[in-house]
């Protein structure tokens, strides 16, 4: 079996798909996308595209050193990302090939479903008790929240106070069995996380994700190392080498790779035995489209420290498409009580609709995240 053809396709909302066909007919899809540079990966994914062309798809690990060690310069989230998707489709072509799903391929299952949580808003907090109660009516268990919005280096208390009570009334909305993540979004600078901390102590937080940014993160371990919640972050780390010296210091708690950044199934599963050899959990980051979502589905079902999994089924991101919209058959992502049923099929376990992408991608889209600044009119981050 040879590679025959890499075609990308960016599709709204936001996200990039990539299609690898073979002289045999398989055909795989995975998910390659930097939120807001999708254009950019999908220009890496053809550029790379010259070393799989003729190539055995099966051999995906040789595949993967190529495309990552065969440059000089390596790492960092468009190349990291093109590997990904690349590698999703290597791994869905293997699986169909054989009839099997990619975590048979990995050894088998260790579960049969994952908890998932919902995302309920609050990048401008307001009626976040609302939806959370919205999705706890859903039948989830679990919500995530962005935790304040932008912070100056030094800001004023009323900031902290604000962003306290409005996880104070998620809280209160949901009661004290449903668990809350709290996304700070790397936007708090270490002079305002030791009072972000303490003051949200008693609200019996799941995790706080990104306190702080992750090149910050060494620098701030004296105000992290006493944190009353556990820390979550790695959204925006890119290989095991990135991973391995946040999980060095002994803060994180928990590690939050995406699949469609972190060098595709093939990384990040190392990425994940890493973080089960520290004790850490495993909580896979996903607000992207249904390639990402199934990926991260067959990671976590032969990933013992897989605890929770994000999904962006009605995320305030996808206005003007959803989760479901690209699949043949939605019914495969089966949500019930809290919790997904990791998928069977073949491969990744799920069914593109080719024609609707392709009708989808003569829309495209130019996403972008938005550029905020602070009151002096310097640049805030997002």
């Amino acid at each position: 079996m040879k590679i025959t053809a890499v075609t990308t396709y960016l599709v709204p909302p936001r996200w990039c798909f990539v299609k690898v066909e073979t002289d045999e007919g398989v055909v795989g899809w995975g998910e390659p996308v930097v939120e807001g540079r999708a254009a950019t990966v999908a220009a890496a994914v053809e550029e790379l595209s010259d070393y799989l062309v003729g190539r055995d798809p099966r051999r995906i690990e040789d595949i993967w050193q190529t495309l990552y060690r065969g440059g000089f310069y390596r790492g960092g989230p468009i190349l990291m990302s093109a590997i990904a998707g690349i590698d999703q489709a290597l791994w869905d072509i293997t699986g169909r090939e054989l009839g099997r799903s990619v975590h048979e391929l990995l050894g088998g299952r260790v579960r049969d479903t994952i908890r998932v949580y919902s995302w309920i808003g609050g990048d401008r907090p307001a009626e976040t008790a609302r939806a959370a109660s919205e999705a706890v009516a859903r039948g989830f268990t679990a919500v995530k929240m962005n935790g304040t919005e932008e912070l100056a280096f030094i800001d004023s208390h009323e900031r902290v106070t604000r962003a306290v009570e409005n996880v104070a009334a998620v809280r209160e909305a949901v009661g004290p069995g449903i668990g809350i993540g709290v996304d700070f979004h790397g936007r708090v600078h270490r002079p305002m996380v030791k009072t972000l901390l303490r003051e949200l102590a008693d609200l019996n937080l799941m995790f706080v994700e990104e306190p702080v940014l992750s090149e910050n993160l060494v620098p701030s371990l004296p105000v992290l190392q006493n944190a009353p919640m556990p820390i979550a972050l790695g959204e925006r780390l890119f290989s095991r080498w990135d991973f391995r010296d946040v999980l060095s210091t002994g803060i994180v708690d928990i590690i939050q790779p995406d699949p469609s950044h972190s060098g595709g199934i093939t990384e990040t599963r190392k990425i994940a035995a890493m973080a089960e050899a520290h004790d850490v959990a495993l909580a896979l980051h996903c607000p992207l489209g249904p390639i990402a979502l199934a990926t991260c589905l067959q990671i976590d079902a032969v990933s013992y420290n897989a605890a929770i999994q994000e999904q962006s089924l009605g995320i305030h991101y996808n206005k003007t498409n959803d989760l479901l919209d690209y699949l043949v058959d939605p019914s495969v992502f089966d949500y019930h009580d809290g919790v997904v049923t990791i998928p069977d099929g073949p491969g990744l376990g799920i069914e593109i609709n080719e024609e609707y992408v392709r009708e989808q991608s003569s829309i495209g889209h130019s996403w972008r995240n938005p550029v905020w600044r602070h009151a002096d009119g310097s640049v805030a981050e997002w």
